[in-house]
């Protein structure tokens, strides 16, 4: 798969609610570059996963807009 490269203010966002995270759950400092390395860490074994759930869930809504069209078409058949 390819790694996710997030764009530099975004991961900068990122990885500054992660230290205020951190600082509030476990009263502990964490600093800018270990606070990215957790980041990098996470974004690498958990992307798959979210990748794969996004696509199911884009699977499900075609799948469900698709039998709304088909029934739209039934719908729109005359009789004969």
């Amino acid at each position: 798969m390819i790694p996710i490269k997030l764009p530099r203010e975004d991961k900068d966002r990122i990885i500054e609610a992660f230290i205020a995270f951190y600082e509030q759950e476990r009263s502990e400092e964490l600093g800018h570059i270990g606070a990215e390395q957790i980041i990098d860490f996470l974004l690498k074994e958990t992307a798959p996963y979210v990748y794969n759930k996004a696509i199911a869930d884009a699977r499900q809504v075609i799948v469900q807009k698709t039998a709304s069209i088909e029934e739209e078409l039934y719908a729109m058949e005359r009789r004969v």
